[in-house]
């Protein structure tokens, strides 16, 4: 073989090495399209446009005023190039937490004065990953908050150690135009069993137990979201048929959606919501 054909191959060889390094590290894998949402698949390394988001207006969310206004406002700041905290919804399920994280997204999308925001979604498998995902994405000519939807970690899981290393205090840390949000029905993104547990089996209970409760620590804001009372419920009740222009009587609405929560088990903006779809399919209308 020629000398000048061997070396040929060298750096063909080097060449392809080099782009699968890039590809593994997410490293200039990544341009941004049209889209202001995708979904991040850890697998591949990849991000994949979501054209069509399932989101209601921020209108819409009712029973959650003061939350609404603090993750508005801190999304806002962000948005405008400013100082802003990670955060972690946590609380009663079906109360609007991952709701309240599209609908502020939408809503910041659809006003001026804002840089680009774009918004990815990452499941909790793939959290691992997320160092990958951060380079990717840094550097970029936009704003992102990355979301993550019912996090939580049950024992011998170890993922939740690339979330703390990014959120803070690792040596790369979270890149300047990255938020992270986080929606979870755990205060402390894991089982009180399992904390328990720690208490009870480690040499030292209290590091053992610290190692994993510190994780919550590393987001500025924990907003809470609790059960409804029946007024609260009621008003979220009437405020979706409002919006979708039923054609019920206040005496009804109310006695059916009493009926609906007692039949449920619950009172949420899940189970408010649900009732209304109910209605409005009665009454021949799609939501």
């Amino acid at each position: 073989m020629k000398t000048k054909d061997y070396l040929g191959r060298i750096a063909e060889a080097l060449e392809a090495i080099a782009h699968s390094i890039g590809e593994r590290n997410g490293a200039g894998a990544f341009v941004l399209g049209p889209e202001n949402a995708y979904h991040w698949q850890g697998e591949t390394h990849s991000l994949f446009p979501v054209r069509q988001v399932s989101r209601v207006p921020l209108a819409m969310l009712r029973g959650i005023d003061q939350v609404r206004d603090i993750l508005l406002a801190n999304s806002e700041q962000f948005a405008r190039g400013h100082g802003a905290n990670n955060a972690l919804l946590w609380g009663a399920r079906g109360m609007g937490k991952s709701s309240l994280v599209k609908a502020i997204h939408a809503d910041i999308e659809s006003r001026p004065g804002f840089e680009r925001l774009v918004l990815i979604e990452i499941a909790r498998e793939d959290l691992e990953t997320l160092p990958q995902l951060m380079r990717a994405i840094s550097g970029q000519a936009a704003r992102f908050i990355v979301f993550c939807d019912d996090l939580s970690f049950d024992s011998g899981e170890t993922s939740y150690k690339s979330l703390k290393t990014i959120l803070d205090g690792g040596l790369e840390g979270r890149p300047d135009n990255v938020l992270f949000y986080a929606t979870s029905n755990r205060r402390h993104l894991m089982p009180r069993d399992m904390i328990e547990n720690e208490r009870s089996t480690a040499i030292n209970p209290s590091e053992a137990v610290e190692e994993k409760v510190s994780l919550s620590d590393r987001f500025g804001l924990w907003l809470g979201f609790h059960n409804s009372d029946q007024d609260t419920y009621l008003a979220m009740v009437a405020g979706y048929a409002d919006f979708y222009g039923l054609a019920i009587s206040p005496d009804q609405l109310r006695a059916r959606a009493i009926e609906w929560a007692a039949t449920r088990g619950s009172r949420s903006g899940r189970v408010a919501i649900q009732l209304v779809r109910t209605l409005a399919g009665e009454e021949g209308k799609a939501v």
